[in-house]
């Protein structure tokens, strides 16, 4: 039998949450919630047998960021978080699901899309917008060995220092950035960078952190770089 899904709904334009709601009631649904902050909506404990609740906000990632989502995961811990932005910014979907959301939906989708991506949220699934493909390495595209891109992690013979770097590419991490975290100069980092894109068998740095996802590459921790580059750093070369 089909799992009970209850939505509450998440946001500041009362007309966009009044028309998700009578999508997703004429769906079979189950609304019992909709606010415009995290404050105003009842906290939730465990869900109960055969109950999945999903916590649905449209468009506050747009405008308070990735950081409204480890917010919302903090205050409703049990429940499943899918988030619905305005256009599709690949380090912002990153960062969402990093902070614990469970789909990243951009407002152009159908409703009948809609609906299916929340029943896949409910089953433990996690949704990405369909502008991800275009992200997405051409696999036409030669690489240094003539073969497309390599996919596994171990055959690509990256450098300790390379894995470092495309850890921070994962994190969406500046060149100037990734210079400070790990204390070589910029031009350093360029180098290896062009290393790495080389390698991978792919055409830019996002492309290289898409793959480096695909084969569990540990992103930079961003709390700890993020204070060492307020402190004093000092270039050098690696």
């Amino acid at each position: 039998m089909r799992s009970q899904i209850e939505i509450s709904l998440l946001g500041q334009v009362p007309i966009s949450l009044e028309g998700l709601g009578r999508i997703l009631n004429e769906h079979g649904f189950s609304i019992v919630d909709t606010g415009s902050d995290l404050s105003s909506l009842k906290l939730r404990g465990e869900a109960e047998e055969g109950v999945c609740h999903v916590l649905l906000i449209d468009g506050m990632v747009d405008t308070m960021g990735p950081d409204f989502v480890t917010m919302a995961a903090k205050a409703f811990p049990s429940s499943r978080i899918a988030v619905l932005s305005d256009r599709f910014d690949l380090e912002v979907m990153i960062e969402c699901f990093r902070a614990g959301c469970h789909a990243f939906m951009i407002k152009d989708i159908s409703s009948l899309a809609l609906v299916a991506s929340l029943r896949l949220v409910a089953m433990g699934e996690k949704v990405m917008p369909s502008g991800l493909v275009e992200a997405l390495p051409d696999s036409a595209h030669p690489s240094a060995h003539g073969n497309g891109i390599n996919h596994s992690f171990t055959a690509v013979g990256l450098s300790t220092r390379e894995v470092e770097i495309l850890a921070c590419l994962v994190a969406g991490y500046s060149n100037k950035i990734i210079s400070r975290q790990l204390g070589i100069s910029e031009a350093t980092v360029k180098v290896h960078v062009k290393a790495i894109l080389r390698k991978v068998g792919v055409q830019n740095r996002t492309q290289a952190a898409i793959w480096a996802m695909g084969e569990n590459v540990p992103s930079a921790d961003k709390e700890s770089c993020d204070a060492e580059c307020t402190g004093h750093c000092h270039n050098g070369d690696s």
